[in-house]
């Protein structure tokens, strides 16, 4: 009995049957690009068939490009990459993220390979940069290649397209880096030499701010740095540049001056404005009051502002009318209002001297008109010094008392021992000199000057009972009836040698002495024993002997002593 032996068919027939039902050779689609038609779109997928036995859904965020809406509708023919023919549910699972990303890749190696920039959309931040899409392939973005100077606010550039230059990339692993900084320098490097060759003096540009130091800022031209020195900045005084300016900010500037061999560009922001001292003379005449602000404050004085740009000084030395050799820091502030006076203004020097002492009243002159020369008054003694007192007066300001101006018959630094500091004195004006700012006073003006008053009750020749108030070794200081000084010389003591000695006279002692001299410069009256004893044995010769009298020299004298001695007695007993 034959059997017939049912021949298997072959493996490849099977697989070939297969591929029938699914698709003409659909297996080797798995890991390719292919196309679909959208079916539906359904909640956040839509559904493609991409002429398979099942359909595939793909999420609609995967047709969205650069964080924008997803541009799809039903019937659009779209572009996906079969990952799987069949998936857990029964689907062909597709992409069309990584269908994108193929066709960017290949797109961008040639781009790369040919040093061709691209363009892309920043659509997010990752750690140290940003993450850009490159028609579907992701690049990273380092911070640092976004722009040639740091970016504090990356906003703008989100979601607009811009130029980027690839710095490497690496298929298999999926790693792109890109630039936009090198792109905009290669931009920069065009645009700088293209403004250097048509940079002229006077020219007024845009920039922005690039760097501030203390002395200025650098401002970016576009391709070329220039700068902006703190004085061109504004007319006002600015201590700081950062007081005007910030890094990133936006400013329009003139070139003041242009080096083309170095290249060194100088800029002003104050020259686009009008200059406030045009005319200061006529704005700020001398003698006029204005109130204006302290902006600096030195060891010489400080500056006051009276309008943005137009400062003036007050020196040290018009500052105060009573506070001398004091830093004006003890007198003013800084961003002080004040009031001042304009002394003298130099518009070609560009300087204005003011004065803050000048709005207020002089103490001087209010001393004069409420205390004329010859008026008394009480003060402090403030100091005593080796030429004579200082008086504290009204308007804190101090007078002086000379040493020849304490007493009428002491010496000066005797009369000097009677006085202490913060003791209350009265004293008489003598002078005020309101320009020199000096009030001279005296102490010994309050009494009548004995001198004076006695002066005319003597006469040279006159004969007086004086008090010995000192006694030195050239002579005697005495002292006349109505107080006026007077002195013996040594040789005048006595008409005996031997008797011409100070020290024989005793403080407090009266004796008898004849006027020989009244000086009224010097204030002096000059006396002599010697002469006074001349005399006496002249008028005893006249009175008592004769050449034919027979009496001796002694007989005469001895009467004329005892005469004298009784006349002292007879007033002594009248006195």
């Amino acid at each position: 009995m034959a059997v017939t032996e049912t021949t298997p068919a072959p493996r490849e027939s099977f697989a070939a049957l297969l591929d029938e039902s699914m698709g003409v050779g659909s297996s080797g689609l798995e890991g390719t690009v292919v196309k679909g038609r959208v079916i539906s779109i359904e909640n956040d997928a839509a559904l493609i068939d991409v002429g398979l036995k099942s359909e595939g859904r793909v999420a609609l965020k995967e047709f969205s490009v650069g964080g924008q809406p997803p541009d799809i509708n039903v019937g659009d023919t779209v572009e996906v990459f079969l990952e799987r023919m069949e998936d857990k549910n029964g689907e062909a699972s597709l992409s069309r993220e990584k269908a994108r990303r193929e066709e960017a890749w290949t797109q961008l190696e040639k781009n790369f390979q040919a040093n061709e920039r691209v363009t892309g959309v920043i659509f997010g931040r990752v750690k140290g940069g940003f993450t850009v899409d490159l028609s579907g392939a992701v690049a990273f973005l380092p911070g640092s290649q976004v722009d040639i100077r740091p970016v504090r606010d990356i906003a703008p550039l989100l979601g607009s397209p811009q130029p980027f230059q690839i710095l490497k990339m690496d298929r298999s692993r999926g790693n792109i880096v890109v630039s936009r900084r090198a792109v905009l320098e290669e931009s920069r490097a065009e645009q700088r030499s293209e403004l250097v060759a048509s940079l002229k003096e006077g020219q007024v540009l845009a920039g922005v701010v690039k760097n501030i130091t203390d002395y200025g800022a650098f401002v970016d031209l576009g391709g070329v740095d220039g700068l902006l020195h703190v004085t061109d900045i504004a007319w006002r005084r600015i201590n700081h540049p950062s007081e005007a300016l910030n890094i990133g900010q936006n400013v329009q500037v003139q070139v003041i001056r242009f080096n083309p061999e170095t290249q060194r560009i100088s800029l002003g922001m104050k020259q686009l404005e009008a200059d406030p001292w045009e005319g200061v003379e006529f704005k700020y005449p001398a003698g006029a009051k204005f109130k204006g602000r302290v902006t600096n404050i030195t060891d010489y004085g400080a500056f006051v502002e009276l309008e943005p740009g137009v400062e003036g000084l007050v020196h040290v030395s018009e500052m105060s009318w009573t506070k001398k050799n004091v830093h004006p820091g003890k007198i003013v502030s800084t961003s002080q209002e004040v009031e001042v006076m304009v002394l003298d203004v130099d518009p070609t020097k560009r300087r204005i001297s003011l004065g803050l002492k000048q709005t207020l009243a002089n103490p001087w002159e209010a001393f004069l008109e409420d205390h004329p020369a010859g008026s008394e008054i009480e003060g402090e003694v403030r100091n005593t010094t080796e030429f004579g007192l200082f008086i504290g007066l009204p308007g804190e300001i101090d007078g002086m008392v000379h040493l020849s101006d304490i007493d009428w018959t002491k010496p000066g630094e005797e009369a000097m021992q009677d006085y202490r500091k913060g003791q209350m004195v009265k004293v008489k004006v003598l002078d005020v000199d309101v320009e020199k700012e000096r009030i001279s006073l005296g102490i010994k003006q309050l009494e009548n000057d004995p001198f004076e008053s006695g002066v005319d009750k003597i006469k040279k020749g006159d004969v007086v009972t004086a008090t010995i108030s000192a006694t030195s070794d050239t002579g005697i200081d005495v002292t006349l009836p109505d107080g006026m000084p007077g002195f013996i010389r040594k040789s005048e003591l006595s008409r005996d040698r031997s008797e011409q000695r100070p020290d024989r006279f005793a403080v407090g002692e009266r004796i008898d002495a004849k006027i020989t001299q009244i000086d009224r410069a010097t204030r002096k009256v000059t006396l002599s024993i010697k002469a006074r004893e001349v005399d006496e044995e002249k008028r005893a010769m006249a009175e008592f002997g004769s050449s034919d009298s027979g009496a001796s020299l002694g007989d005469i004298l001895g009467a004329a002593i005892r005469r004298r001695a009784q006349d002292d007695a007879d007033s002594e007993d009248k006195a």
